[in-house]
């Protein structure tokens, strides 16, 4: 496959150009998915055929494991239109009301769930009962008690659930992963997290509390929430937080502008987080240790990820983050492999207990303790 020669090609090159990259950097690029075993495909339905699907559908196009064999939508429109597209044919295209027959369909293995917030719980819940694994955008739900409802239906159903982070196979997140496991950083001290953008159109499903559970938090505040945790390697216990809202026609009740917010770990470490609607130019992650540093800025986006650490900029070649995540997904669902940071359900419902309890935190004004394990 092209893609596949010319990352490999790129690779040879960031050797020669960078000869100083150890062994343990080219395992974790080996990781993202890019160089994951030959196997059957994960045949994928996607559900929600938005922006977001659109992006993911083209990324799998140079997908090695994964392959797009169906689509779920309530737009007839949108089903002709990729159906012509991604060659998919009329028995592996759903609406919403007659989604349940995906049981009896053999050409489809999962279904990835990519509809606004407050619908992941019933789709998800009905791809389990329909005995398909499940891939779910992040946040997996509204909250922690949905979360765990769907964290129980696919135990029940005996099939996979996991959630959409893309950044836990992306090549430079995972070199600082590494370096902070072997002890390069030393002892984790303090961990920095900026997410936002200004977003735009005031009608949008995102600012309606009904369908996103709330504003930014609830979106681009996922990032850091989660970055926090696989950055220090630890768990949070206590988080405390404020909001500002400077827009209260655009952001109505219960749709958060801009929330500040900081979590305690039991290492010592802490985090300092910021999660927007309202500015642009955040997408930034710093960790800082007893023995070095590392950012990245961009540290989220599609790419390419920029980044470096005490020792000198990362080099790792960028590839397309979706490719990387659906390749390394169905290496996760068909042959048992474990991802460096997890992906699963239970990965899923901590970053909701966290999100509930920064909710709870503004709302009292008082320290939160968090129980995650």
């Amino acid at each position: 496959m092209n893609s596949r020669r010319n990352f490999l090609q790129k690779l040879a090159a960031s050797v020669a150009a960078f000869p100083l990259l150890s062994v343990e950097t080219l395992a974790s690029i080996e990781q993202t998915g890019s160089l994951v075993q030959d196997g059957p495909p994960l045949r994928v339905a996607i559900m929600g055929l938005g922006s977001y699907g659109t992006r993911v559908a083209e990324a799998m196009k140079d997908c090695k494991r994964a392959r797009l064999t169906g689509v779920v939508s309530g737009t007839p429109a949108k089903i002709t239109s990729w159906q012509s597209k991604y060659n998919i044919p009329a028995k592996n295209c759903y609406n919403y009301e007659n989604f349940d027959r995906i049981k009896d369909n053999p050409d489809i293995d999962a279904v990835y769930v990519i509809t606004p917030n407050a619908l992941h719980r019933e789709h998800a819940i009905r791809a389990a009962k329909a005995g398909k694994h499940v891939i779910c955008e992040k946040p997996m739900a509204l909250n922690a008690k949905e979360g765990q409802e769907m964290v129980d239906a696919c135990k029940k159903a005996n099939v996979k659930l996991l959630v959409g982070y893309r950044m836990h196979f992306e090549p430079k997140t995972l070199e600082i992963v590494r370096m902070r496991k072997e002890g390069e950083l030393g002892k984790i001290l303090f961990f920095q997290g900026l997410s936002g953008f200004a977003i735009g159109d005031p009608g949008q499903w995102r600012l309606t509390k009904e369908l996103a559970g709330g504003g930014a938090l609830m979106d681009i505040g996922i990032y850091s929430i989660n970055g926090a945790r696989y950055m220090v390697g630890e768990e949070p216990v206590w988080v405390t937080a404020q909001e500002t809202k400077t827009d209260p026609q655009k952001f109505k009740p219960g749709v958060d502008e801009t929330i500040q917010f900081q979590l305690g770990f039991p290492g010592g470490a802490v985090a300092s987080c910021l999660s927007t609607y309202s500015m642009n130019n955040l997408d930034r992650f710093f960790l800082n240790g007893s023995k070095g540093f590392a950012e990245l800025q961009p540290a989220t986006g599609y790419g390419p990820i920029k980044g470096r650490t005490n020792k000198g900029e990362l080099t790792q070649p960028h590839m397309t983050h979706q490719t990387i995540q659906m390749d390394e997904m169905a290496a996760i669902i068909m042959d048992g492999k474990q991802a460096v940071v997890p992906v699963d359900g239970e990965e899923g419902l901590r970053d909701l207990k966290i999100i509930d309890a920064i909710y709870k935190a503004v709302a009292t004004g008082k320290k939160v303790e968090l129980k995650l394990l």
